[in-house]
């Protein structure tokens, strides 16, 4: 049996990468989880509960992870396999790690691996950014700014929010308020995306964005 993405190119769906679950190199790097010989879990969860749980080995260039999964047929699976790292110096100091997409046929240079039934980058998945669907976002805007109104908030998801206005149920507060989340998360997701465009175009011309200094 081939390696990882051996004999053809991955195949994955055609989402959205804000609806996949992700890991980003950057907050493994946040964490420490990036030191000769860690041996570490990283868990994603949903609503607070666990889902899934890799377990990451890092080496000097590499990173070892493996889960279980489930098949097509519902059974688990064990699955282990190598994400090679690479680290580039930064303009202003320090150096900044980066994955290389496990896809045989690809080995791309990314900062975000997505989870299907395996981890790849955002091509080998077929994924969009929800930025490339810039209505998308002026209408989740536009929704939550709708239900501010209703509820008597200040308009723009940055402001706080208010408590619940006088008189109404405390169901309907609770419906409205979840779907004002709903489309409040949708746009924050939308400019991290957008800022995660932003901060490749600006590496790729040796440009360190977390090295910038907004003085004259």
């Amino acid at each position: 049996m081939g390696g990882i993405g051996s004999g053809r190119q991955y195949q994955g769906g055609k989402e959205i990468t804000s609806n996949m679950k992700s890991l980003d190199i950057r907050k493994l790097q946040r964490h420490g989880l990036l030191l000769q010989d860690m041996d570490c879990t990283w868990h994603w969860t949903r609503n607070g509960e666990k889902v899934r749980s890799l377990h990451i080995y890092t080496d000097a260039d590499r990173m070892i992870i493996s889960y279980k999964d489930f098949t097509r047929g519902g059974e688990w699976r064990f699955m282990e396999y190598t994400v090679y790292l690479e680290w580039t110096d930064c303009n202003l100091g320090g150096r900044r790690p980066w994955f290389h997409c496990p896809v045989q046929e690809c080995g791309q240079r990314v900062v975000i691996l997505y989870s299907d039934s395996i981890l790849a980058c955002r091509r080998c998945h077929k994924l969009v950014y929800a930025c490339q669907r810039e209505s998308d976002n002026h209408g989740s805007i536009r929704r939550a700014d709708g239900i501010r109104s209703r509820l008597g908030w200040k308009p723009g998801i940055a402001n706080p929010e208010g408590g619940k206005p006088k008189g109404m149920h405390r169901r309907t507060f609770e419906r409205l308020k979840a779907r004002h989340d709903a489309s409040a998360d949708t746009s924050w997701d939308w400019m991290a995306q957008r800022l995660e465009v932003l901060e490749r175009r600006l590496s790729d011309r040796g440009i360190d964005l977390d090295n910038l200094d907004g003085d004259d």
